[in-house]
């Protein structure tokens, strides 16, 4: 069963219209018009009776904030505008059925409006959130204040626009060519919606005090408006001292390089990479001058005071946002956070913390989706770079590393270049799989992961400088231009699929751990921790996330149950994702208890 959600003919912004569905080509089951106001309570009690529905609405985000922050969590949704952009580009998708007739194509292919709130078997469903018999296609798819809700007029956000497209979405899934992974692909992308609007409401728990203590620690006392913290204006001194100009501006990365050329540095650059390859006195404190003036703009006072409030980090994730299909943040620079600071994320009084990554994920997800026997091995239960040296491959970890990033990469120069070959004859399978989708790229052709997401064709820059190789009197320079644009989206086609499907992988991970925390319930009001907003103070739930990296915040009384489940998660994920594969996705797990524990 679903459930279109969206606003009421003539009652945009004060009255929502929930619509029961079965199977996309019946007539709905019934319509019931509800008050805004009662649209959480509502929700509440159809997620509390009989079986839970998929809802289905234009965008998480719009939605779910304002539900999350009167305390009300759904299992399962379906979000019609990030579906809508996987389908629309697919290779596995019947795109004529996407777009007949109803709402124009425009409309769904615009960006995200504004939060209301700051050749595998088919793959096994194994929980609720995969369950796809009642997906609807027939199997014959901070604040508690909303922003007005009337801002974006041209939002396709009323229940007749949503049920219109997602008959066409499912209509597009079913007439595709691999309707069962696209469903599972729609849900995992879907649950990711849910989980990062639900990671902002619960938000990191985070010191403001141990922050600041860091940040005098490294940059010296907090400045006054306008200047520089202590250790910065130290190393700009030294800078200027070394290149003898006592007045270069730093931050101008034009005068910086002109500054360096006239010392003799021949650089096009002031990257750490590029500065490394020469010898001079500006160097060190030029090195650790840039390193300061990182950490100051992306995370120094105005981050913290902008950014953590009520010991809690906040960012704004956004699902897909990169076109693997990788998640991006909107603010906060989620995805960026120095080590250092990592210091600052301490569990509640009577929580935990329970941190998770995968060892090596990307080349593990290479290795089953080429269901390279030998590589699966290597990887088997132990470190996959340490498999590979044992398998002879290569002599170190450090070359097997490297030889694996050349691989994904596409690198012909250097160490890495040097090491592919080796890989090569060791791993065949894998290699050949990324060495056909680099072809592919190469010739403008698109690629598509596992679950069927599929890269964008070359832009018309890229077509220019191809068919500029081809005309009569074309000469070298044209050539050359045109091979090397070839290669470059070889290299991006090649790492599409391994990191695309690594994200997917991940997404069915971190969905099948938000479904088993849920599973827990809620622990006693006294073992509360309120921070984490009403949705979330009484149970254990993802707080974080980073590609292959997830922290849980659990209250003690969940501690070795949430960590099963993020175990048992990973393993689940791989059947989900990859059948009967060999390769395994172990996880290096750490456990950080609150300051009431021992």
């Amino acid at each position: 069963m679903v459930i279109i959600v969206g606003w009421a003919a003539g009652g945009r912004g004060h009255s929502v219209a929930l619509t029961e569905a079965g199977a996309a080509t019946a007539p709905p089951l019934a319509t019931r018009i509800v008050p805004l106001a009662q649209l959480p309570g509502v929700i509440a009690a159809r997620e509390a009776s009989g079986p839970k529905p998929r809802w289905v609405w234009h965008d998480t985000a719009q939605w779910y904030p304002a539900l999350l922050a009167a305390g009300v969590t759904i299992e399962r949704c379906h979000d019609l505008r990030l579906c809508h952009a996987i389908l629309h580009g697919s290779e596995l998708a019947a795109a004529r059925a996407l777009h007949s007739g109803g709402v124009g194509e425009s409309v769904w292919d615009a960006p995200p409006a504004p939060q209301l709130l700051t050749p595998p078997p088919p793959p096994h469903a194994a929980s609720a959130l995969f369950d796809i018999d009642d997906f609807g296609v027939s199997t014959a798819h901070g604040s508690a204040r909303a922003q007005d809700a009337t801002a974006d007029e041209t939002a396709p956000a009323s229940a007749v626009e949503a049920l219109a497209e997602w008959r066409r979405q499912t209509a597009a899934v079913a007439e595709g060519s691999a309707p069962e992974r696209l469903r599972l692909l729609l849900a995992a992308e879907s649950a990711g919606a849910l989980m990062a609007a639900e990671m902002h409401a619960a938000g990191l728990p985070w010191r403001a005090e141990v922050h600041e203590h860091l940040l005098v620690a490294t940059l010296g006392p907090k400045p006054v408006a306008g200047a520089l913290p202590e250790r910065m204006e130290l190393r700009a001194r030294a800078v200027r001292s070394a290149l003898g100009e006592p007045e270069l501006h730093l931050e101008s990365q034009p005068r910086l390089l002109r500054a360096l050329h006239r010392a003799g540095l021949m650089v096009e650059s002031t990257s750490r990479w590029e500065l490394r390859k020469h010898t001079h006195p500006v160097i060190e404190p030029l090195l650790e001058y840039k390193t300061l003036a990182r950490l100051l703009s992306a995370n120094g006072w105005a981050w913290l005071e902008e950014w953590v409030h009520a010991g809690r980090f906040r960012p704004t994730f956004v699902p897909g946002g990169v076109v693997t299909g990788r998640w991006a943040s909107s603010g906060g620079g989620a995805l960026q956070l120095p080590k250092q600071l990592r210091q600052a994320v301490l569990p509640d009084p009577g929580w935990a913390l329970i941190t998770a990554d995968v060892a090596q994920l990307e080349p593990r997800v290479l290795a089953a989706m080429a269901g390279d026997a030998a590589m699966a091995a290597a990887g088997r239960g132990a470190d996959l770079y340490e498999g590979i040296v044992a398998s002879g491959a290569v002599d170190t970890r450090e070359h097997a590393k490297l030889a694996v990033l050349g691989a994904m990469y596409g690198a012909t120069t250097g160490e890495s270049g040097r090491l592919v070959p080796r890989l090569r004859r060791a791993f065949p399978d894998a290699m050949r799989l990324v060495d056909r989708a680099a072809g592919a790229g190469e010739r403008g052709e698109g690629v598509t992961t596992w679950l069927g997401r599929s890269s964008p064709p070359p832009g018309a820059r890229w077509r220019t400088v191809q068919a500029a190789a081809t005309q009569p009197g074309a000469g070298a320079a044209e050539e050359r231009r045109a091979r090397q644009s070839a290669r470059d989206r070889g290299r991006f086609t090649r790492n599409f699929i391994v990191q695309g499907t690594a994200a997917e992988w991940a997404l069915c991970w971190m969905a099948e751990i938000r479904l088993r925390l849920a599973a827990l319930g809620d622990v006693p009001a006294a073992s509360a921790a309120p921070r984490s907003g009403p949705a979330f103070a009484r149970r254990a739930h993802l707080a974080f996330f980073l590609h292959d990296e997830i922290i849980v915040h659990a209250p003690r009384e969940q501690v070795d149950a949430a960590a099963s489940a993020v175990r048992e998660a990973a393993a689940s994920a791989g059947r989900l994702m990859f059948g009967g594969s060999s390769v395994d996705f172990p996880l290096e797990l750490h456990l950080q208890h609150g300051a009431s524990e021992t």
